[in-house]
């Protein structure tokens, strides 16, 4: 019986066969399950029990008893296709998973025959297959004129982008010619539906079908005219065959192709030559005459416009003549006029002047004596305003005359008033307390004697309340009173405390003779 190796065994090694960037690790122990695995790599693995198959894209990873690398088969053109994409040398690692780098503007279609349905990535992506996918190939037409299969790829362009074919064609006519053309195409499809984006795969050969559709529409509008009349619109008659033309009548711009959504959108005539030699040579001869036809055209065309300018300079230069007289003619007839109108302007700017002065001097005068009147009455309201303004200052100075002198005689009256009683209360302190007390103590007839002594007609006594006029009561005890004293009012009466009693004093004012 073999004796198994332990895991402790094994054997640890570079794998050289990768580059420097993709070496890996592997770690192997014989046992009775067979080889282990450990990788850094993207490949796929089998499972033994099961038989799925999954692509290991981990980092690394560890085979486990049951799982093994796995060989994706694929046929010898995507072999070939992937061969010259990744430019790499020698032969492919089949356990390697398969990726695809899609260049810009370029369309790859992945089919998958386990779900039995397919894909379209577009560029620029990087596509891995998975174990049950496969790319779609597409064969094209190439060469010129076209041939089948010459093109095989995996990324298909969306254009715009122009294939050239040559087709050969005959005129109603019997000329045989060969036409080069160059179409420009592109595909017009929505990228994010994945239905409309697989049209771009619905015809293998598209190229081939675009070229062989549009030489039968050639061949058959050349057919229906002759050579001198495909010769002269060689263009407009291959536009119109390929494109159509609406319902007016105009060419279309583009023609669709509704199964796989190719556009046309223009057509070149690059080149058109006869095949045989016959019709060359007849071509040539046509070509020939034609210049030479053309040629002669052209002189008789320029030997008669000559002529025709001659004559028609000719004529000019009489009609430039006739027209120059009649100009002379109305420009002497409009200078008469000029003239006339020049004189009467004159004479009527004379008038006009002289009416405008006479009656500017009019206006002046008559300003002048508006002026002069609202002069006079400005003089005669400053005047009149000077007088009121006088007779007012005037009166003001009567009044303030009249009101100082009333103020002046009032001060008079207040100072003698003031002198009298200034008199009278420095005769009371002279007479004294002690005196006035005896005197209205004593008798009527030595109070009247004191009086006029005093030079006073009478005076009160009074407490505050009950005031007694003495004068009254001693009337008929004054008798020897001279015949030249005329009796005084009460002028004023002040109210005087001395001591406990109130003496009210009466200020005598004599009255003048008059």
């Amino acid at each position: 019986m073999q004796r198994r190796r332990s895991i402790s065994q094994v054997t640890v090694g570079w794998c050289t066969d990768q580059p420097a960037s993709f070496l890996q690790w592997r770690l192997r122990s014989w046992n009775f399950a067979g080889e282990f695995h450990w990788t850094k790599t993207k490949e796929f693995m089998s499972d033994t029990r099961s038989g799925a198959v999954r692509p290991i894209v981990a980092e690394a990873y560890m085979l486990k008893p049951h799982e093994e690398l796995w060989e994706m088969e694929v046929n010898e053109m995507v072999e070939e296709l992937l061969k010259k994409s990744s430019d790499s040398r020698g032969s492919r690692d089949k356990t390697r998973v398969i990726f695809h780098r899609i260049p810009f503007n370029h369309a790859v279609q992945v089919y998958d025959y386990t779900k039995r349905e397919s894909r379209v990535v577009f560029g620029p992506e990087r596509v891995m297959l998975g174990p049950d996918e496969q790319f779609t190939v597409t064969v094209l037409s190439g060469s010129k004129p076209k041939r089948p299969g010459v093109i095989q790829t995996i990324d298909i362009n969306l254009g715009p982008d122009f294939s050239t074919d040559v087709v050969i064609v005959e005129t109603l006519d019997h000329a045989r010619l060969r036409l080069q053309l160059s179409y420009n195409w592109h595909f017009r499809i929505d990228k994010t539906s994945q239905e409309d984006s697989s049209k771009i795969f619905n015809v293998r050969d598209f190229i081939g079908d675009m070229c062989n559709l549009m030489a039968s529409k050639v061949r058959s509008a050349v057919a229906a005219v002759t050579f001198e009349m495909f010769h002269k619109s060689s263009a407009k008659i291959i536009r119109k065959a390929i494109f159509g033309v609406d319902s007016a009548g105009k060419i279309l711009d583009e023609f669709l192709f509704p199964k796989n959504s190719l556009v046309i959108t223009n057509v070149d005539i690059q080149n058109v030559e006869p095949v045989d030699e016959k019709t060359q040579r007849s071509l040539q001869n046509s070509v020939q005459q034609a210049i030479e036809r053309t040629t002669k055209n052209q002189e008789d065309k320029a030997r008669r416009q000559a002529e025709k300018m001659e004559q028609e300079a000719k004529g000019q230069l009489d009609k430039q003549a006739i027209e120059d007289q009649a100009k002379a003619e109305i420009a002497r007839t409009k200078l008469l006029q000029l003239q006339a109108e020049s004189k009467g302007v004159q004479n009527q700017g004379k008038a006009i002047a002289e009416a405008k002065a006479r009656a500017e001097a009019e206006e002046i005068t008559a300003n002048s004596k508006v002026k002069m009147a609202e002069l006079k009455a400005s003089a005669d309201k400053v005047e009149y305003e000077t007088k009121l303004e006088t007779t007012k200052k005037k009166q003001n100075g009567d009044i303030e005359y009249q009101k100082k002198i009333a103020e002046l005689e009032i001060s008079r009256s207040k100072r003698l008033a003031e002198i009298e009683s200034r008199k009278f209360e420095e005769m009371i302190e002279a007479i004294g307390k002690e005196t006035l007390v005896e005197m209205a103590a004593a008798g009527p007839e030595f109070q009247t004697k004191l009086l006029q002594g005093l030079g006073l007609s009478g005076y009160l006594i009074t407490d505050g309340s009950n005031p007694i006029n003495l004068f009254q009561a001693a009337k008929g005890l004054i008798g020897s009173t001279s015949k030249d004293e005329i009796p005084v009012s009460y002028t004023h009466l002040r109210a005087h405390e001395t001591g406990r009693n109130l003496v009210c004093r009466l200020l005598l004012e004599k009255k003048k003779k008059k």
